[in-house]
């Protein structure tokens, strides 16, 4: 299993799927992090990977490390890829969690809340739009709402709240979308700071539905996504191809909207 990052929650739940699915069918994990995106550090981890006798390979694929790395590895080699967004064409079999869909379903729901438009704080990704923002898009221009310009963070609850100084006196936000259920708490304790109500006066909406999202004051409206499935359905995809010799097709899932506190009807 090639990855960036083994200790953030998606990376590292992901990887809990497939331990526990090779685990049950007497196969061994081995874990390589690349950490970046230096084709000499990636050629060297793959080189390391490949000096050993491996049945196949897994890559998740949910940063740009992951997707130079998926490229890296030789063609001879079954190789499967966790990812998120969902794309045509790849050479790789992959198992997506169709985040666009998540993306389009939270965007539509705070619009159908009566939020004149949505805005997104978004996290790194992959391409040049990760789907979560694509589906946010599309739900904005299907409902002929306004696009507001994007903000952009990394990951942690920091950069959530750093983004967030740049909404957090527009009285005209009423509605955010963040990348993450980290970014989303980080926007909030921006909000709670400045004396700003959640959800009285701006709904705010994380995805991935973290442990500590249902904790959180108040608990987090969020788009769940499964993660321990996606490496379970990973590694089932790549059991399959080593049994039968035959390249799998892709595998997805379409994530939950989970409501919770953190959203409501926007005040006339």
């Amino acid at each position: 299993m090639l990855a960036r990052n083994t200790a953030r929650f998606g990376y590292a739940a992901t990887l809990q799927g497939i331990e526990e699915a090779a685990r049950a069918s007497g196969y061994v994990v081995l874990i390589a992090v690349i950490e970046s995106i230096d084709p000499q550090e990636i050629a060297r981890a793959v080189n390391s990977v490949m000096s050993q006798p491996l049945a196949g390979a897994i890559v998740i694929e949910f940063d740009e490390v992951g997707s130079a790395t998926l490229d890296a590895l030789p063609e001879a080699l079954p190789v499967v890829a966790a990812a998120g967004a969902i794309r045509e064409g790849s050479a790789r079999p992959h198992a997506f969690l169709d985040d666009a869909a998540g993306g389009r379903e939270a965007t539509e729901y705070l619009l159908g809340l009566g939020h004149r438009t949505v805005h997104h704080v978004a996290i790194p990704s992959t391409r040049a739009r990760s789907g979560r923002e694509w589906g946010w898009l599309q739900a904005l221009e299907d409902a002929g709402a306004e696009v507001p310009p994007i903000i952009r963070a990394e990951y942690s609850p920091t950069s959530g709240y750093d983004a967030a100084q740049r909404l957090v006196d527009d009285p005209d936000v009423t509605a955010i979308l963040c990348g993450n259920d980290e970014v989303a708490i980080g926007v909030a304790r921006a909000y709670q700071e400045r004396g700003r109500r959640i959800p009285d006066e701006v709904s705010i909406i994380g995805f991935d539905d973290q442990p500590f999202a249902q904790m959180w004051s108040p608990a987090l409206t969020t788009v769940a996504q499964d993660f321990t499935d996606l490496g379970r359905r990973t590694f089932g995809q790549l059991e399959a191809w080593l049994a039968t010799g035959e390249r799998p097709g892709d595998s997805t899932a379409r994530p939950r909207l989970v409501i919770r506190e953190s959203s409501a009807a926007v005040n006339p």
